[in-house]
């Protein structure tokens, strides 16, 4: 069993900058892929970046140039630097991961392949 757990949302005005971050226990590994996915209001959810079990990244194009994903494998810690926030980019973002999953495009990002959620952390995004 993993375990996940999200920090770092907040409010912030446009243009300006966030992190998040994603700490993981449990019965991890370093083979395992992780994610980032948020959920807009009344929306569905939608996964955004990744690091696939090979350590290659992935980007949605919705956030693509503007959000970077890192982990930090010694303390098990998954990250989400965020800049040039938009409004567009308020909702909850969830942390998952998946054993030995490779991220290659939009299809592979999809939260039925990801067993393991964090509960969340809001992030608002003002104009």
């Amino acid at each position: 069993e993993v375990q996940l757990v999200e920090s770092g949302g907040g409010s912030v005005q446009a243009g300006g900058s966030l992190i998040l971050s994603c700490t993981a226990s449990g019965d991890t590994d370093s083979q395992m892929c992780m994610a980032w996915f948020r959920q807009r209001r009344g929306q569905e959810r939608e996964g955004i970046a990744a690091i696939g079990s090979d350590g290659r990244m992935f980007y949605a194009d919705s956030v693509k140039g503007r959000f970077t994903i890192s982990q930090d494998n010694a303390k098990k810690i998954l990250y989400l630097q965020m800049n040039s926030l938009k409004p567009d980019d308020s909702a909850i973002y969830f942390c998952a991961a998946a054993a030995r999953w490779w991220v290659r495009g939009p299809n592979d990002l999809l939260p039925e392949l990801f067993g393991y959620w964090g509960q969340g952390t809001e992030v608002t995004v003002s104009s």
